[in-house]
């Protein structure tokens, strides 16, 4: 097989698993959405909020599993791309993750009472209903970190249509869910609590059966490979304070606008992360497509292949943002106003906002995945969480002198370009393959011309019509039509348009 080949099969490849992904995005969305609504009227108000108090107390013992789920991802790629030791870091990774999860229990278990009767605020009546939905929350949280390494075999093996229709079951199992909560008397809070756990390890189970008899190298070698471990944990570390710091910036912002703004601000917050939620999910699908490529073909030792994969990535990712993005920047107004039966006071002005520093934060994780791929996540975790961290101190002394909340957004947007910069500097240390010059060149810059093309043509389209839906609709077609032809102008290299031309072709029967 030729190079050429290899990299065409590649292609194809990274495409199918991308399809599988959205697919999974969007149904994975829609019932998230509607299971969320139907939850709350089913629940009401006061339990509902009582699930998500305890249920976040439970998620922050569990962000040590954050770090090392991405350890072992990375790890059992790595392994599987250089044909190594796949199933000495498997076994390495589901004792650790036993470990973690174990750590969870007990220190969950030993805080529970202390939290649930002494530190929240909970109806005495509702007291005890408390206590099994947080244990019920701690086991199905144990349960998710012993299923990491059996997900990550399906994602480092690339089998995403799996992955996809696991997650898919994942869906239509809490669609039951919902189902029988209306349909038992008893404590509802309770039963949520149990049939969620139920899912869990339902899903657990599904991975597990899958994988044991997918892979050979998914079977416990107790044959241990300590300096492998200390690499794992070493790797986890580093990425650990990287992810603390983000969760760090987020809630002490977050304190910030409560303190100088008042509670109507971080409503306004809060509409604003979970729309960058929304839309970063159509970015990230791409790059989880495309990040055992990455990662396989640096340990492989096909270098140019890794800063191929890098710049086609960073590029494509940042269209795909682009397409969703622009027309919500031009019409959040109105987009919000469907939404909201009330929107917050700076909402608008936040989400169009956060959606800019999406642009700097997708291309700085795809840099980010490729030096993962490296192995040497030291030196970016410590630079991009000290830039994190550094949001919180710079808008409390912005906000001491008397400057509005934006201010804050502002420092963000400047503190991710440099962590971009700063991640591309370092990719370069540890793979001299990958130019700042040519990531310029062939990505930076074409994006660049395309957006400034595609927000002067929207700008002056939005100035003309009165805001309604007629005007979102036809903002939304002319910005895909606009950002598309201006990709295939701008964004694609030769090779890249005669691929597309003639998929074009052969999918109409024309004949070029």
């Amino acid at each position: 097989m030729t190079e050429g080949t290899t990299k065409q099969e590649g292609n194809k490849i990274i495409a199918k698993n991308a399809i599988f992904l959205y697919l999974r995005m969007f149904f994975t969305l829609g019932v998230s959405l509607y299971t969320s609504r139907v939850v709350l009227d089913a629940l009401g108000v006061e339990d509902f909020g009582i699930y998500n108090v305890v249920g976040s107390i439970v998620l922050m013992l569990s962000f040590l599993n954050t770090s090392m789920s991405s350890a072992t991802a990375r790890f059992i790629t790595f392994e599987i791309g250089k044909k190594g030791k796949v199933q000495q870091v498997f076994t390495a990774s589901v004792l650790i993750h036993i470990i973690i999860a174990f750590l969870i229990l007990v220190t969950g278990w030993v805080l529970g009472k202390f939290v649930i009767f002494e530190q929240l605020d909970i109806p005495l009546s509702r007291l005890t209903a408390a206590q099994w939905v947080y244990y019920f929350s701690l086991l199905s949280a144990s349960v998710a970190v012993l299923q990491v390494p059996y997900s990550a075999m399906v994602i480092a093996y690339e089998k995403f249509n799996v992955f996809a229709y696991v997650e898919i079951w994942n869906s239509i199992l809490k669609l039951i869910v919902v189902y029988l909560l209306f349909n038992l008397d008893e404590d509802k809070l309770v039963i949520y609590g149990c049939l969620v756990f139920i899912v869990s390890i339902i899903i657990f189970l599904t991975y597990f059966i899958y994988a044991k008899n997918s892979f050979k190298d998914c079977a416990l070698d107790f044959n241990l490979d300590f300096l492998l471990i200390k690499r794992m944990f070493s790797f986890s570390g580093w990425d650990l304070y990287g992810n603390l710091s983000v969760l760090a910036r987020m809630q002490g912002v977050n304190i910030l606008f409560n303190v100088f703004f008042g509670a109507l601000i971080n409503a306004a917050n809060g509409v604003a992360t979970q729309v960058q939620s929304a839309v970063m999910a159509f970015a990230n699908s791409a790059v989880t497509a495309v990040k055992p490529q990455i990662v396989k073909s640096y340990a492989s030792g096909d270098y140019v292949r890794t800063n191929e994969l890098v710049l086609n990535a960073a590029k494509f990712t940042f269209i795909i943002l682009l397409l969703v993005t622009l027309p919500l920047i031009f019409e959040m107004e109105y987009v919000l106003g469907l939404w909201l039966v009330k929107v917050p006071e700076y909402a608008v002005s936040f989400c169009q906002y956060i959606l800019v520093f999406n642009f700097f934060a997708n291309t700085s994780f795809v840099i980010i995945s490729a030096i993962h791929a490296t192995g040497n996540v030291k030196r970016p975790s410590l630079i991009n969480g000290t830039l994190y961290l550094l949001v919180v101190p710079l808008s409390y002394i912005a906000f001491s002198m008397g400057t509005g909340p934006i201010v804050s957004f502002q420092i963000n947007i400047f503190m991710v370009m440099l962590g971009m910069l700063s991640n591309a500097w370092t990719l370069n240390m540890y793979l001299p393959q990958f130019s700042i010059m040519s990531f310029v060149r062939q990505m930076m810059l074409p994006c660049l011309v395309i957006t400034f093309l595609s927000t002067i043509v929207l700008f002056a389209f939005v100035t003309m019509f009165e805001q309604g839906f007629v005007r979102l609709v036809i903002t939304t077609t002319l910005s895909s039509v606009v950002i598309l032809v201006a990709s295939y102008l701008l964004a694609l290299d030769k090779k890249q348009k005669e691929w597309l031309l003639d998929m074009f072709f052969s999918k109409f029967n024309i004949k070029a």
